[in-house]
């Protein structure tokens, strides 16, 4: 049964003048104008994310929108993600570090957040989960582990500079005395190599690589590789997302050469003056757990840590949802991982990651 026929005669929804429906091929266009001009919406919901998610991990998603007299009044993209080891859960989204419904008003929204309750009933989830950039529901359940860091360009590469705290530009400065250079690539395989590594030695399985040439095929030049090379080496790369006037560097790694030349700073600062030379005006450094490494090293370059809230629908299970790697039962495999091959470890880990969402 499509979402349309399930939702359209139920008198839940006769109170608002609007249709519940689910995007299907040729929809997308239409979903994406209401994205792009939308105060409230991000990246992660523009229509491209369900067939990420579709082809590179294989989850079932319903990208619903309210529609009043053929014009959008709101759109919510759901994934479901069904794990003998991580759970059943319906989100908006996973993969994706903001989400939720986006909708002209309240009354909208209240419409598309029942419609993703009562699929979530019908899937029998073990909860339903909205990633929100702003607190919607302070009586749901929710997860206080991460914060996000954004803080707008000035238009004048030079003033970014210097407002980079001291110790972090001396860092920036070193990568640059280094001689590194910034180079964009069309594909992923520089940026692969570099990510793998990261994340290996951090004892976190990786993402597949069709996962990310899917990024880059489907987000085309709104998704741009940037590889930070020495004497032609890659030692560090980017993988960043572009939305509206905002850069968004989303996954990023270096090899073990990267701290010796400092590779990290300059790939982000590079990043920053590309960005403004180009005349973006908000650097988004992302999603970080609170009291991490991460956390701490956005800190450092002067960015102010934003609570993110992400709310719970809890259908089945009696508690919010506890996948952090600080956890504690997570510690030894994480040991396991990092002892692992890297060959190894990038043949086995996207079988894991595509069920943690």
């Amino acid at each position: 049964m499509k979402m349309s026929e399930q939702v359209s005669g139920s008198e839940v929804y006769a109170a608002v003048p609007a249709v519940i429906r689910e995007m299907q091929a040729g929809d997308e266009a239409r979903w994406d104008h209401f994205v792009m001009t939308h105060p409230d919406a991000t990246f992660f919901h523009r229509s491209g994310w369900k067939m990420v998610i579709e082809k590179a991990f294989g989850h079932k998603t319903w990208f619903l929108y309210a529609e009043n007299n053929g014009e959008l009044q709101g759109v919510l993209p759901l994934a479901e993600v069904n794990s003998l080891l991580f759970g059943h859960s319906l989100s908006a989204l996973p993969f994706c570090v903001y989400g939720g419904v986006v909708a002209k008003n309240d009354l909208i929204r209240e419409q598309l957040e029942r419609a993703a309750q009562d699929l979530a009933k019908q899937l029998n989830v073990d909860y339903l989960e909205f990633r929100n950039f702003h607190s919607v529901h302070a009586d749901w359940p929710h997860k206080d582990l991460y914060v996000t860091f954004r803080k707008e360009i000035d238009p004048d590469v030079d003033k970014n500079l210097l407002e980079i705290p001291r110790k972090q530009r001396a860092m920036v400065r070193k990568g640059i005395k280094h001689d590194l250079v910034g180079e964009v690539d069309q594909n992923i395989d520089r940026f692969f190599y570099a990510y793998s590594s990261s994340v290996h030695r951090l004892g976190t399985p990786v993402f597949a690589k069709k996962y990310f040439r899917l990024l880059k095929s489907i987000f085309a030049e709104d998704c741009e590789l940037l590889t930070i090379v020495k004497d032609g080496k890659t030692i560090s790369s980017v993988m960043s997302f572009y939305f509206r006037d905002e850069v968004l560097p989303y996954y990023g790694g270096g090899t073990e050469e990267a701290r010796q030349f400092a590779a990290n700073d300059f790939m982000y600062w590079e990043l920053m003056r590309r960005s403004c030379e180009r005349g973006y005006k908000l650097f988004d450094f992302g999603r970080s757990k609170r009291n991490s490494g991460s956390y701490s090293f956005k800190k450092n370059w002067g960015f102010e840590a934003q609570p993110l809230h992400y709310e719970y629908r809890l259908i089945n299970s009696a508690k919010v949802p506890d996948h952090n790697p600080a956890n504690p039962k997570y510690r030894f495999f994480i040991k396991a991982w990092q002892k692992m091959p890297l060959v190894v470890a990038n043949l086995i880990g996207p079988h894991i990651v595509k069920n943690l969402g």
